[in-house]
């Protein structure tokens, strides 16, 4: 085994701090390394013999190191090819959209972003009809129009939000996808980003808000539409009002973020800025196991070490972030949900129990089956997204622009 050689994938070294974030970027599989081993691991990978290597850790570091348990480890990360795989790297294909990439978050461009911004901020101080209101929502009388135009004109503005996410990724050369799923009980579209733990950690802020960033620039470009599409008397055209409504829903969304509870954008900012890589599990596991030390039952813990310490470490103060995004949730809820629910139920309530069956009688109806249509989309994919998280894990994690990043602490023993 002295002068064998192992053959790795292609692997990102990104250092972080004292230690190394190791990862293949094809497949989304990371560990954080010491910066002794993650040496060892560039030595194998550039093609030194294995036994050269455990001697030359030996002379750089002075101490012994077990070359088999480093390849076993290795091998379950996904780092090490099979017998039968190419021993060559496929080139890979270029990245699309990366100009436009960058085009997108040139320094013109946030100019134009900041304008837009501000002309809104500063309508909306001199016309209270302006401001982001639930009453927004029902635009016309008709519930089906309303629940169409809602339902069918957020598209749109998810797929930018995303999209701006997708445009962030591509700028840095990172491969993205797109695929719909849920968060409890919303209906969400994710963007992952398989590479974006391969750049330094100052770069991958802008992937994690740039949905954000759009999210504002639209409400702002909506609510100057509806400015400028005045009627003669000063009133709101039916074109400004929906505009409005729709800009609405863009302020649940934007409040959506910071429930942090959800791993929404914010929590991935907020993880990135203390040097977390999958937080949110890492808190709940150590949640959990104090609550069954304290009832005795230490075979129901989970082994902490598979989070790195910086995760630990955090997870022990994560829980007040928790509670601030169940205040939000608590706060969109009786600001927003239950105003527009009962304003919802009081108008279906009035044309179905009015004794006529006329128009608004069918519009209520239909608006009702609407509702339950995505009631029923939304068991779909949470019953879809259990049955994915119960099979078994690959050797690789997906890595996610919108999702945890799981990572293992690769300790050095001799």
């Amino acid at each position: 085994m002295s002068e064998s050689t192992i053959a790795l994938y292609e692997l990102s070294f990104v250092p972080e701090g004292d230690e190394v974030l190791v990862g293949r970027l094809d497949t989304g599989s990371y560990a954080v390394f010491p910066a002794d081993g993650a040496e060892l691991l560039r030595r194998i990978a550039e093609g030194m013999p294995l036994g050269r290597a455990a001697e030359w850790y030996e002379e750089t570091f002075e101490e012994e190191v077990d070359v088999e348990d480093f390849l076993d480890t290795i091998r379950e990360l996904g780092f090490v090819r099979d017998a039968g795989a190419e021993q060559a790297d496929a080139p890979a294909a270029p990245v699309r959209f990366r100009r436009l990439g960058r085009a997108a978050f040139s320094p013109v461009a946030w100019c134009c972003y900041l304008a837009v911004v501000a002309l809104w901020a500063v309508a909306a101080a001199g016309h209270g009809d302006l401001r982001p209101h639930p009453s927004q929502i029902f635009f016309v009388r008709s519930l089906l129009v309303v629940q169409l135009v809602i339902t069918f004109g957020q598209v749109p503005l998810l797929l930018a939000h995303e999209g701006f996410h997708i445009l962030a990724g591509r700028r840095l050369g990172l491969p993205t996808k797109l695929r719909l799923s849920n968060r409890l009980t919303y209906i969400v579209a994710e963007t992952e980003t398989n590479g974006l733990l391969s750049v330094e950690r100052r770069k991958r802020y802008l992937p994690f808000l740039s949905g954000m960033l759009c999210d504002a620039v639209v409400l702002a470009a909506l609510g100057l539409i509806a400015q400028a599409g005045r009627d003669a008397d000063g009133a709101l055209s039916t074109t400004g009002r929906v505009c409005l409504a729709l800009g609405f829903t863009v302020v649940m969304r934007i409040c959506w973020q910071f429930q942090l509870y959800l791993r929404t954008d914010l929590y991935y900012v907020f993880a990135t800025a203390l040097g977390c890589y999958d937080l949110h599990d890492a808190a709940k596991a150590v949640l959990r196991n104090r609550i069954w030390r304290l009832l005795g039952r230490p075979e129901r813990q989970v082994d902490e070490n598979q989070w790195t310490e910086q995760d630990r470490r955090v997870g022990t103060f994560y829980g007040p972030f928790i509670v601030l995004g169940f205040c939000v949730l608590v706060g969109i809820t009786a600001f927003a949900s239950i105003p527009i629910t009962l304003d919802y139920l009081r108008i279906a309530a009035h044309a179905l129990g009015s004794g006529r069956v006329d128009a608004h009688f069918w519009d209520s109806l239909l608006s009702l089956l609407l509702n339950a249509a995505q009631g029923a989309t939304l068991i779909v994919l949470a019953r879809r997204k259990r049955r994915e998280q119960r099979r078994p894990a690959p050797a690789s994690a997906q890595a996610s622009a919108s999702a945890s990043v799981p990572t293992t602490t690769v300790p050095m023993e001799g």
